[in-house]
């Protein structure tokens, strides 16, 4: 029996807050702010992965600035403490609510392939390149479109000006941050990379070193480059100079010939930046036990397939359910999600996306009936066509899973007037493409790789193959949940392909399970995504419930850690609640302008 519509009410008290001790700065330096995974009260809100960041949204928003003011510069200060997950190199997608007009309205930031990609842009005689390869690459970048987001978003629901809202990033990147053991370790990773490139070398190697825990890492390149923005906006990058170094970057890229690595050449023109577009683009939009559910449409597959994935689900009472039936169900429904995902979403410029059809409640259900309690949908499944749907049939394909990098970061925002920012951005792989802009202090992306080399499915169109001006497919979702036209919930996270899944678990963890949001954020998580194997958390794997999920025919793949959440709550007598992660990537950092006492 379907659930009932759900009337949310939970009371949060403020007991799961994860306190980090301050991190001992380099003499003379400010500490790092203390981490706090839940926050409660009035005011606004601000969540992130990182302290500093977070603590510049409050400041923001203390100020008089609104969400969209606040969210900017967050993102701008997680360029700065974040380098390797998002930035001025890359894009991403901005979701907000105008508790105004009560509307929920995107604008797809994400990046583009140059005027001369096309549908070999990966390949040499035939055949697909190595993947690492095309990461570490010129052929690899696209077209930033984080700083025009910037931009963008501040026009249409600022307070402030471009420069204000950059300059405590600015100042933060001049004057450094506290390194801290998830930083130390991500560049631990890259460090082979990263030593071929000069510029990437001495701004995160200082010394030829690994940076250490507590130490400083400043950036006064970045710094720079964000006065020059804040003076000349951001035609400094699209038609100006810091945009003819990424150019000369991206077509001759800096690597020590000392290295020995092939680092092939891009194509990029400074008539593609000058042609770079933000598009305002209508939210994906579904209705789930009785709320109303908004997430950022293709290009994005995040809003279909979490969309399809909780209209397959609204058939099932996951209230009542056990956890084991609750996770099978939820893992299946991810799995057919993916099937239908990988055969028709790509770039809607380029190919027929059927978006709405996809998120069409008869062809849920007619997906739905694949599930069947005691036994696991044998994988590849097969897309099925959402204008045409048909009576249950469960078929497998020869598709292969593709692959997509899985860093990035995300930022929720909400203000006192209950305007509310989900904003997901990007550079793709940790480290993005390795190369820093010689003396802009930022790495470039990787964002191409996220087009398909080849086609996933032989003899199927693949509507995510490059093409000019093309952008690539994405698994970002962030998410604002609306109840009777108020704000209720915003989420979402990195981890690539895993994004979708993550914010499903933690929707469906806060809705349907009663969670408190932190804590649905902290749950042990698992990422079904139309594979034989399923990736599982320790945590997750530790559970009862894990082997029961075996007993029925899942199998699991051990993955130390899948995504790192952030939301925001607005509980019924108009607090906020702002909820980040506990341990996930040294645990986030949530905070509220007026704190509950």
């Amino acid at each position: 029996m379907p659930a009932r519509p759900v009337r949310l009410t939970l009371a949060v008290l403020v007991t799961g807050s994860v306190i980090a001790p301050m991190a001992q700065a380099a003499p003379g330096g400010p500490p790092e702010p203390p981490k706090d995974a839940e926050a409660v009260g009035s005011g606004g809100a601000v969540s992130s992965v990182d302290p500093y960041a977070t603590q510049i949204g409050i400041d923001v928003l203390r100020n008089g600035g609104s969400a969209a003011d606040a969210a900017v510069a967050v993102a701008a200060a997680l360029g700065v403490t974040e380098p390797y997950s998002a930035g001025f190199g890359g894009g991403g997608y901005f979701v907000h609510y105008d508790a105004k007009t009560g509307k929920v309205e995107t604008i797809d930031g994400r990046e583009t392939a140059p005027a001369s990609a096309d549908e070999d842009l990966f390949l040499e005689d035939g055949k697909p390149i190595p993947f690492d390869q095309a990461v570490t690459s010129g052929l690899g970048v696209g077209v930033p479109g984080t700083p025009m987001t910037w931009q963008h978003a501040l026009d249409k629901w600022g307070r402030k000006d471009l420069a204000e809202v950059l300059r405590p990033a600015e100042q933060l990147a001049r004057e450094g941050f506290v390194v801290d053991e998830t930083f130390r370790e991500q560049t631990a990773d890259n460090e082979e990379r990263f030593r071929a490139f000069p510029a990437t070398r001495d701004l995160f190697l200082p010394g030829g070193e690994l940076p250490e825990v507590g130490s400083k890492l400043r950036n006064p390149d970045l710094a720079d480059t964000y006065r020059e923005v804040a003076k000349r906006g951001v035609d400094a990058l699209y038609d100006g100079e810091i945009g003819a170094d990424v150019v000369k970057t991206v077509n001759e890229p800096p690597v020590d010939p000392a290295a020995g690595r092939e680092v092939r050449p891009g194509a990029m023109t400074t008539d593609d930046l000058r042609g770079y577009r933000t598009i305002d683009q209508d939210p994906t939009h579904l209705t789930y036990r009785g709320l109303d559910v908004y997430g950022m449409a293709p290009g994005s597959s995040g809003g279909t397939t979490v969309g399809e994935a909780l209209n397959i689900l609204e058939g099932t009472d996951l209230t009542a359910a056990d956890k084991t039936q609750y996770l099978h169900r939820y893992l299946e429904a991810s799995k057919i999600g993916f099937a239908d995902r990988n055969r028709w979403v790509g770039d809607p410029e380029y190919s027929e996306v059927p978006t709405e059809a996809l998120l069409e409640q008869d062809f849920a259900d007619s997906r739905a009936c694949l599930i069947s309690d005691d036994a696991v949908l044998p994988t590849p499944v097969a897309a099925a066509d959402p204008k045409q749907p048909q009576d249950c049939a469960a078929r497998t394909t020869d598709g292969a899973e593709p692959y997509e990098g899985p860093n990035t970061t995300h930022l929720t925002v909400a203000d006192a007037e209950g305007n509310v920012v989900a904003y997901t951005l990007t550079i793709e792989q940790t480290g993005g493409s390795g190369i820093v802009v010689p003396g802009r202090g930022f790495l470039l992306n990787n964002e191409l790789t996220d087009f398909s080399f080849t086609p996933v499915t032989p003899g199927e169109p693949d509507p995510n193959l490059p093409g000019p001006g093309k952008r690539p497919r994405s698994s970002m979702s962030p998410t604002i949940v609306l109840q009777d036209g108020q704000p209720l919930l915003a989420v979402g996270s990195p981890g690539g392909a895993t994004i979708i899944t993550t914010v499903l678990q933690s929707l469906t963890g806060r809705l349907d399970r009663g969670m408190s949001l932190v804590d649905a954020i902290a749950e042990p998580r698992a990422s079904q995504r139309n594979s034989a194997q399923t990736d599982a958390e320790p945590a997750f794997l530790a559970q009862p419930e894990a082997e029961k999920l075996k007993a029925i025919g899942h199998e699991f793949k051990k993955t130390a850690e899948i995504g790192a959440a952030t939301g925001v709550e607005r509980l019924p007598d108009g607090r906020w609640v702002a909820a980040a992660e506990r341990e996930r990537r040294g645990g986030g950092a949530a905070a509220v302008v007026t704190p509950a006492r």
